[in-house]
């Protein structure tokens, strides 16, 4: 079973159901309910998500929507390992780097994001949702 690794802003476009976003990524989460992909995102990417959800919608309806995304969901590695070739890296983004050795540590083999561009040195796919769906159907 293949292992995706969802980036920040790809979390945030399918539980703040955001316009434009929202489709492609809660079909990527309906293959991961369906048990043909395993899903895997970060402690951080959690923790923000939280913290955005909050501040627009009730404090409680967004810890409800990340209880249940927990149900479909794995969390990926973030250990002093990770945060080591984050820091020593030569990403510019330290966030997204600590995201990559976080997705690298856990196994993944794809991480789907709106900012490829963040990862242009991976030695793993790096793709956004549309393309990710469109190979998967192959």
């Amino acid at each position: 079973m293949q292992r995706i690794f969802l980036d920040t802003n790809i979390v945030i476009d399918f539980l703040g159901e955001r316009e434009s976003f929202y489709e492609p990524a809660a079909k990527i989460l309906t293959l991961a309910d369906q048990k043909k992909i395993k899903v895997y995102t970060s402690p951080g990417s959690v923790s923000n998500t939280y913290y955005l959800l909050s501040k627009y919608e009730n404090a409680k309806v967004a810890l409800e929507k990340m209880r249940k995304f927990k149900l479909i969901c794995s969390i990926s590695i973030m250990d002093d390992k990770v945060i080591e070739k984050a820091i020593n890296s030569g990403f510019k983004d330290f966030e997204d780097a600590m995201q990559y050795f976080s997705a690298i540590a856990t196994n993944c083999d794809v991480i789907i994001t709106r900012n490829e561009k963040d990862f242009k040195n991976a030695l793993i796919p790096v793709m956004d949702t549309e393309s990710y769906l469109q190979r998967f159907k192959k």
